[in-house]
């Protein structure tokens, strides 16, 4: 599972449900750039190195990672960096299933050198130029990445989404842009290559339920009603009669593994 919110929701459920799946190895990505960028490097599994860190009050850091990786040692930094890597280059090589959530079309370029950023880490912004990809931009980069990923595992099949989460800090005109710039994107690279699907959850949120009340307080995020809907119709898609059944029994034991007793007498 790999990119925005929406894919770190899914795959809390399926590791909480006891799947063998591995969520989000750079931390959360919203742009199709960056995504790629970070396929492309677990494809390679090429080690991360000090000189591709840079330092933001004490904290060391990397352009292509949350914030969750970033340290006070630049060492522990990259170890952290690295060691997801590795475990991640094997998971893909080994998997079934890819999905990829796509969250905005607005990027980040680092002026210095012109690559797009997973996450600023709140540095200035003269740091960086605030673009816009268009459809085919997203489609050539997107391209070459499944070409990537379909020499590195001949089984995957590879699941698109585009989260459902509204990102208003760029304005509901500009949100709406982008949202549509990604499923047209994402509509071209269904019809141009083999062995990719697309799992409406954008639209499960926006056609299906099409209320507020739906959302969380601050009206961009789906509340708890919304996600486990749509985790309903996900489940219909992808698991089997047999599966569903096995996630109940599993379910019913992570609860009661969880359950804290209200008295203690030892």
């Amino acid at each position: 599972m790999i990119g925005s919110c929406f894919a770190e929701n899914l795959g809390a459920r399926l590791k909480q449900l006891q799947f063998n799946v591995l969520t989000n190895p750079f931390g959360i990505v919203y742009h199709p750039a960056p995504t790629a960028q970070c396929i492309d490097r677990i494809i390679s599994a090429q080690p991360y190195t000090a000189n591709e860190l840079h330092q933001l009050n004490e904290l060391w850091c990397s352009f292509d990672h949350h914030g969750r990786f970033s340290h006070i040692n630049a060492l522990s930094c990259i170890d952290l960096i690295n060691s997801e890597l590795q475990k991640a280059s094997k998971q893909l090589a080994d998997a079934k299933w890819l999905f990829v959530s796509f969250g905005t079309a607005w990027a980040f370029r680092l002026k210095s050198t012109g690559k797009i950023v997973a996450n600023c880490h709140k540095f200035p912004s003269l740091y960086f130029d605030r673009i816009n990809y268009i459809e085919s931009e997203i489609v050539t980069l997107w391209s070459k990445t499944i070409e990537n990923l379909k020499k590195y595992n001949t089984q995957l099949k590879i699941v698109f989404t585009v989260s459902p989460i509204r990102h208003l800090r760029d304005g509901a005109h500009e949100n709406q842009l982008s949202k549509s710039t990604l499923l047209l994107a994402v509509h071209r690279l269904l019809n141009e290559h083999e062995n990719l699907a697309y799992f409406p959850a954008y639209e499960i949120l926006l056609d299906d339920l099409r209320d507020y009340r739906f959302y969380e307080e601050n009206m961009t995020h789906p509340n708890n009603l919304a996600i486990n809907y749509i985790w309903k119709r996900f489940c219909e898609t992808y698991m089997t009669e047999k599966t569903m059944q096995s996630m109940k029994t599993i379910e019913k034991k992570v609860k009661a593994a969880a359950h804290r007793p209200i008295h203690n007498f030892d």
